[in-house]
């Protein structure tokens, strides 16, 4: 099977949209020229500070961008220029069911940017919405083939929300949904989506607290002779203690490739410089700094790797000798 990159990848995302839109500047309904331009401004100071991180050391053949084409077009042109990995959505922002963002177009705007990846955010919960889950999977197989039929390289961002069952049979315990139950939600939509035929080169996925559950998530991804698909591990937003914990877990699994962080990087500086509380040159500054304190997690993480590629390679067998998940 002839997918997957499994090479280093940090990846700064900002694709947001909506979140920008309504969360970041307080804005409701079509926005004028001149919203879409502070907006783009604003994306620019992030962008400037992912530039500022590479000259301050994080390695440029490591790191990528991804940020949307409404927003960041002169960003995604300016970093292909640059020699940066980049990295664009395809979905529409702020809808729970995925779906295009450019419609039939979608093919049309992915080949106008060339992207080095095509990216997706799918909210699929195993025991969630039968309909709804196969009306996206129908969707996604649609992009997974004519993504690999290009020769372009497919990034599935991956999140495993709780149904209200789920966390009532938890007594409403989002953390102990997250710690006990998420990880194996997550491995049997893997293997759905497999099994329907959608086949990401990279799985951008929740944090996970255990080493046993990201070791797990590695081996349904490459299971199959999927063994070159890469796994990263996203923030969600959370405080940097909690991103720094779930970094340093997934970052000692062998198939844990990077990460993308995006709103624990760049939101708080944004919003402060908004408030005119730092200038500009600050917040390119803070989150230069963010980024490159989570690709140090990442650099320095070689050395357990090949104990974790064991592991991995065990958990990868156990699944296969079980069958899968059923």
């Amino acid at each position: 099977m002839n997918i997957g990159f499994d090479q280093p990848l940090y990846l700064l995302p900002f694709d947001h949209r909506e979140s920008f839109e309504t969360k970041l500047f307080g804005w409701e309904g079509a926005l004028s020229a001149e919203h879409t331009a502070e907006i783009a401004a604003a994306k620019r100071v992030i962008y400037d500070g992912f530039q500022a991180a590479i000259l301050g050391g994080a390695p440029k053949d490591r790191a990528a961008i991804l940020v949307d084409e409404q927003f960041g077009a002169a960003l995604l042109r300016d970093a292909a220029q640059q020699g940066y990995m980049t990295a664009c959505p395809v979905e529409k922002s702020g809808q729970k069911e995925f779906d295009f963002e450019y419609g039939e177009e979608f093919a049309r705007h992915i080949e106008s940017f060339n992207p080095t990846f095509c990216k997706v955010l799918v909210r699929y919960n195993p025991e969630g919405d039968a309909a709804l889950n196969a009306r996206q999977t129908a969707r996604l197989k649609r992009l997974s083939d004519y993504l690999h039929g290009s020769g372009r390289l497919f990034m599935f961002e991956l999140l495993v929300a709780a149904e209200p069952a789920q966390l009532q049979r938890l007594h409403g315990d989002k953390h102990a949904y997250d710690l006990n139950l998420r990880p194996k939600l997550m491995v049997r939509t893997l293997h759905e989506l497999q099994a329907a035929g959608i086949e990401p080169d990279v799985w951008k996925v929740e944090g996970m607290d255990r080493h046993e559950d990201c070791a797990n998530l590695v081996a349904a991804a490459r299971r199959d002779g999927r063994e070159k698909v890469g796994c990263i591990i996203l923030g969600r937003g959370e405080d940097n203690q909690k991103v720094r914990a779930w970094l340093a877990t997934a970052s000692s699994v062998s198939g844990f490739i990077g990460f993308a962080v995006g709103r624990t990087t760049f939101w708080e500086p944004l919003v402060e410089w908004r408030a005119n509380r730092i200038d500009r040159a600050a917040a390119v500054e803070e989150i230069a700094r963010r980024y490159r304190e989570w690709v140090d997690i990442f650099e320095k993480s070689t050395g357990p790797r090949a104990e974790s590629a064991r592991l991995t390679g065990q958990a990868l067998r156990r699944w296969e000798n079980e069958g899968g998940h059923r």
